[in-house]
C-alpha cells in the first residue's frame, strides 16, 4: 500500500538523509567531541564511523525488504511481537520532547550569529522555525528531498574547500595532546553518536520512495559514507583552534577564506538545522499515523490530507515540539546532556533493530547483524548513566502496552 502520492529516488534519498545526519551538528559536534577527548577526538570520530557501516547496511537491507511507516517498530514487532515492536515505537516517539529542542536550539545558535540577536529573541525565533516545518511538511517530503539535496552538495563544497585552505596554509603551533584516556574517547564517541542519528529515519520514508528494493540501500549508504567524510574532516580542522568559543568553525573559516565566516556557516548552520527537524517531523508523522493506525494511538491521528501527508500527527508533533521548546526556555539545561539522552534512546532502539535483523535477514548478513549489537553495547558503555532516560521510559511503556495488548485480546470475540 502507498503511503504518500509524493515519491522520490536514491539521489533525493541520499541528499535527505545526509543533510538529516549532518544538521546543526556538523559545524558544532566535532567541537563538543574535541573538548571531551581533545585529538583523540579523531580517533573517536574514525572508530564510529567504522563501527556504523554496518549498521547502517543493515537498516538499508531491513528497509529495502520491509518498507513500512513504522520503521524499527515494525522490524521488532515482526520478530518479537505486537508490545515490543509498539514499545519501540513509543520510545521513538518520546524522544520528541528532548531531541527536537536540542536541535532547535543549536539551529537557533546559528541564526543568533548570522543575525547577532539578543537572548530575548531565542523563543521566539524557535518557535517560528516550528511554524516553518509545519509548511515544509504540509505538502509531503518530495519538495524539501530536492532542496536538501542542493543543500547536502554545498556543505560538502564548503568543507572540502576549508580542508583544502587549511592544507596550503603554514602549519599551526599543534596543541599539547593530552594522554590517551579510553574513558575520554568513549564519551566522545556517545555524544558524536548524535552525529548518526537519522540512519532509521529513511526507514519511516521507505514507501515514499518510487523503488525501495532498488533505491533505499544505495541512499542510506551514499548518505552515510559521505556524512563519515564530512565529519572527519571538520573535526581535523578544528583540532588546533580554541573550542571555547560557541561557534569555533566561523574562527577557521574566517583564518582560511578571509572573513564572513558567521555568515556562511551561520546560513548552512540554520538551513542544515531545518533539514534535519524537517526529516524527523515528517517520519514522526508517518510512526504516529502507523500507530494510531494499529490501535496504539487514538484514530484521530489516522487521517490523511490530500497530499498523502498524516496532517493532524503532524500537527501534534509540532505542538508538542513548541511546548517543550517553552519549557526548555525557561529552565536551566546542558545541551551535552539533553544529546546522551536522545542517544540513549537510539542505542535501544538500534539495538532491538540489529535482534530482529537475525531473524528477518538471511545468514550471510549475520556477521553485520552481530557487529551492530556490539556496537550498540560500547556506545551504551560510552553513555553511561546517560542510558538511565531510556531505559526508565522502557520500563515504563512495556508493561503498559503489554497490558493494553491483553486487554484487547481479552475483548475480541471467542477469546
Amino acid at each position: 500500500m502507498s503511503h504518500s502520492s509524493q515519491k522520490i529516488g536514491r539521489w533525493h534519498g541520499a541528499g535527505l538523509l545526509t543533510t538529516t545526519l549532518l544538521g546543526t551538528s556538523v559545524f558544532i559536534l566535532p567541537q563538543m567531541t574535541i573538548g571531551l577527548a581533545g585529538h583523540y577526538a579523531l580517533l573517536s570520530w574514525v572508530l564510529l564511523i567504522l563501527a556504523i557501516l554496518p549498521v547502517a547496511m543493515v537498516f538499508a537491507k531491513l528497509s529495502s525488504q520491509y518498507p513500512h511507516a513504522g520503521g524499527p517498530a515494525f522490524f521488532v514487532e515482526k520478530v518479537f511481537g505486537v508490545t515490543a515492536g509498539r514499545t519501540i515505537g513509543m520510545l521513538f516517539l518520546f524522544v520528541v520532547p528532548i531531541g527536537a529542542p536540542a536541535a532547535i536550539i543549536m539551529t537557533y545558535w546559528f541564526i543568533e550569529t548570522l543575525l547577532q540577536l539578543n537572548a530575548a529573541w531565542s523563543l521566539p525565533v524557535q518557535l517560528a522555525i516550528v511554524g516553518l516545518l509545519l509548511m515544509l511538511n504540509y505538502r509531503g517530503v518530495q519538495f524539501s528531498a530536492t532542496l536538501q539535496l542542493g543543500l547536502t552538495l554545498i556543505i560538502t563544497l564548503v568543507v572540502c574547500a576549508l580542508l583544502i585552505g587549511g592544507s596550503l596554509m603554514p602549519a599551526p603551533a599543534t596543541l599539547t595532546s593530552s594522554a590517551f584516556q579510553l574513558d575520554s574517547t568513549l564519551a566522545a564517541m556517545g555524544l558524536a553518536f548524535w552525529s548518526f542519528l537519522g540512519i532509521e529515519a529513511l526507514s519511516h520514508l521507505a514507501n515514499d520512495f518510487r523503488d525501495p528494493k532498488r533505491d533505499l540501500v544505495p541512499a542510506i549508504m551514499l548518505g552515510t559514507l559521505l556524512v563519515g567524510v564530512i565529519y572527519i574532516g571538520c573535526t581535523y580542522l578544528l583540532l588546533d583552534v580554541s573550542t571555547e568559543n560557541t561557534l569555533a568553525m566561523v574562527a577557521v573559516f574566517d583564518q582560511i577564506v578571509g572573513g564572513n565566516g558567521a555568515y556562511v556557516i551561520g546560513v548552512l548552520g540554520v538551513a542544515g538545522g531545518l533539514a534535519t527537524v524537517n526529516v524527523y517531523t515528517a517520519s514522526l508523522s508517518r510512526l504516529t499515523w502507523s500507530l494510531s493506525q494499529d490501535g496504539v494511538l487514538p484514530a484521530y491521528f489516522n487521517t490523511l490530507n490530500r497530499y498523502g501527508v498524516p496532517q493532524r500527527a503532524l500537527q501534534a508533533i509540532l505542538l508538542i515540539m513548541s511546548m517543550t521548546l517553552i519549557i526548555t526556555h525557561f529552565s536551566t539545561h546542558n545541551l551535552e546532556d539533553l544529546i546522551g539522552w536522545v542517544n540513549g534512546v537510539f542505542v535501544l532502539i538500534y539495538l532491538a533493530s540489529m535482534l530482529a535483523a537475525l531473524k528477518l535477514l538471511s545468514p550471510a548478513h549475520r556477521p553485520l547483524v552481530y557487529f551492530g549489537c556490539l556496537f550498540c553495547s560500547i556506545i551504551a558503555l560510552g553513555l553511561g548513566s546517560k542510558m538511565l532516560y531510556a531505559l526508565a521510559l522502557f520500563t515504563l511503556f512495556a508493561p503498559l502496552l503489554w497490558y493494553q495488548q491483553r486487554h484487547l485480546s481479552l475483548k475480541r470475540p471467542g477469546c
